[in-house]
């Protein structure tokens, strides 16, 4: 008989870019990613839609998000804790 392993979910560190949605913010998370032909570095940004159950983090705090099932059309990821 197999054990079934536990999946690990996928955590992210970003800032709130809007807390103006009831219990959901939205985070955008920064990458610096090196460009194929140039060698430069590119900073690309990401937005996320969170869950935020008590609607504790506001506007430019630094927080840590994990993913989850789908909450809605575009919720896919929960608040895990404010970090600033």
């Amino acid at each position: 008989m197999e054990t079934k392993e536990k999946r690990k979910r996928k955590t992210v560190v970003g800032v709130v870019v809007s807390d103006k949605m009831f219990k959901t913010i939205v985070v955008a998370c920064e990458k610096r990613i090196k460009h194929p032909r140039y060698g430069k570095f590119v900073k690309r940004k990401t937005t996320y839609k969170v869950h935020d159950e008590e609607n504790k983090a506001k506007s430019k705090d630094k927080v840590e998000i994990v993913e989850v099932r789908p909450l809605s059309k575009t919720k896919r990821w929960n608040l895990v804790r404010i970090i600033k």
